[in-house]
């Protein structure tokens, strides 16, 4: 019998929760980056695929979401390693069979490496990342507020950016806003 690779194995689960239980065990066994901020993160991008048609294969969404971040660092003074751990994760996840496609997807998670042309999972992944990144609280800082992360995203993070998909990030999350419980 063949054996399967990490990527086969965890692209056949179709169950986000149990991908992430999947990620949880991958973490404590190869120390990859999994913490909450990729739980939130993948929540709010399976809520936004729910919310919206992309077109796009929501499996591989959310198997790039969960592992995009991998090889993120917790200490943001080394700029050199922000700027790279993006691609490492990019170069690790191939040896875990990923193919070429996926792991570009995952390098584009943000624009450091200069990866051209880029891929729309990609742009979905960059919203998602950076958006649930302002929303959360670190070290430095409290977390935004939907709206002010929201302005920031457009305004800053994206400004002279091309994200193919950022009208309909905001329609969607002023559409969730205006939701009352």
């Amino acid at each position: 019998m063949e054996s399967q690779t990490f990527a086969e194995y965890i692209l056949a689960e179709k169950n986000w929760i149990k991908k992430m239980e999947i990620m949880y065990y991958l973490k404590k066994r190869v120390n990859i980056f999994f913490d909450k901020s990729v739980v939130f993160k993948t929540e709010l991008l399976k809520l936004f695929l729910d919310n919206t048609n992309l077109g796009l294969d929501q499996n591989k969404l959310i198997t790039a979401c969960l592992l995009c971040n991998c090889k993120k660092i917790d200490n943001f003074t080394d700029m050199e390693k922000v700027r790279n751990y993006a691609l490492e994760g990019a170069r690790y996840l191939l040896t875990l069979g990923f193919d070429e496609k996926f792991c570009k997807i995952c390098e584009q998670v943000n624009r450091y490496s200069g990866s051209e042309p880029r891929y729309p999972e990609a742009d979905v992944l960059e919203l998602i990342d950076q958006f649930g990144g302002m929303l959360l609280d670190r070290p430095e800082r409290i977390g935004f507020k939907v709206d002010e992360a929201l302005v920031l995203l457009e305004f800053r993070n994206l400004k002279g950016k091309n994200n193919r998909y950022l009208e309909v990030f905001k329609d969607f999350v002023n559409r969730m806003e205006a939701i009352k419980i």
